[in-house]
């Protein structure tokens, strides 16, 4: 392959973040089991926030926050923060790997609220897509399963808001990725923060559990910023394919954190699930060349 070649320079890039963010999951999934969602939550926000500021200021100046889409920067912002307040809340309940599949429901979600929200018509390689995606969840959320779990609704709702995420994201074209970046980590630690003094504390964090507080902050910072770096250096359809080696690493960790690997059927859901969404960026990579 070139040395110039954009899947070259995006790939390190894409496979790093993916890495970065199931470490942040296993993370959450560990201090979720006796810490209040908000806290975790936060301390993703927060560290993400300082990272976006820092981030920002040096590559595009003091005035890196100033935005032409303030109002959709906001609302982008609260579903996303909506997104992972769900899911980490359904971690509690919800097998690493199996969790982590359902959220991958997001772009399947955003093929058919492209409808409504940016008036798009999706071809039919687009419907065939976000049926297998949504075959694959059955096979996951069955009777007798391991994700046969009212959490499960509640990780499917987070794949909802991040699929509107992602659609709004398209509506502020005139915004720097550093921009974005801030509004998206800013307005979620500011929500988090006014809410911190109303949740009761039953005990406070040891030693260990600040290193994994802050260690959230830094992994969703490196993560972001490996995402919008490889975004920026190759095209989202030849790149998509690559995001699902972040279930890959979820279900290692899961492995290996709690001893838990999926079931047959629950490996055949994630396949069905991996399988429509590379698929589907093939499918997109094809169009943008065509079009091209």
């Amino acid at each position: 392959m070139d040395r110039d070649h954009p899947l070259r320079q995006a790939l390190p890039l894409i496979l790093l973040s993916g890495a970065f963010f199931a470490t942040l999951d296993v993370t959450g999934k560990f201090l979720i089991q006796v810490h209040a969602v908000l806290l975790v939550v936060w301390a993703r926000y927060l560290g993400q926030m300082l990272f976006a500021v820092a981030i920002g200021a040096r590559r595009l100046g003091r005035g890196f926050w100033r935005t032409h889409h303030l109002r959709m920067q906001l609302v982008r912002a609260l579903c996303l923060l909506g997104s992972s307040w769900c899911f980490v809340a359904s971690l509690r309940f919800l097998p690493l790997a199996e969790g982590t599949a359902i959220a991958f429901l997001a772009p399947m979600f955003a093929i058919v609220m492209s409808i409504p929200v940016l008036g798009e018509r999706p071809t039919r390689a687009r419907w065939l897509a976000a049926i297998a995606g949504f075959t694959g969840i059955l096979l996951l959320v069955r009777p007798g399963g391991s994700v046969f779990h009212p959490a499960a609704a509640l990780m499917a709702f987070s794949a909802l808001c991040n699929a509107m995420y992602q659609l709004l994201t398209r509506r502020v074209p005139l915004d720097r990725p550093e921009t974005t970046l801030f509004y998206t980590s800013t307005v979620g630690a500011v929500v988090l923060s006014a809410l911190l003094p109303t949740i009761d504390l039953p005990r406070l964090p040891e030693a260990r559990e600040w290193a994994m507080f802050a260690a959230l902050g830094v992994l969703g910072g490196l993560g972001h910023w490996c995402l919008i770096a490889a975004f920026v250096r190759a095209p989202a359809s030849l790149l998509a394919p690559f995001t699902y080696t972040h279930l890959l690493w979820s279900t290692i960790y899961g492995f290996l954190v709690f001893g838990h690997f999926p079931d047959a059927l629950s490996v055949l859901g994630m396949a069905v699930i991996i399988g429509s969404g590379v698929g589907l960026g093939l499918h997109e990579r094809r169009r943008s060349m065509m079009r091209s």
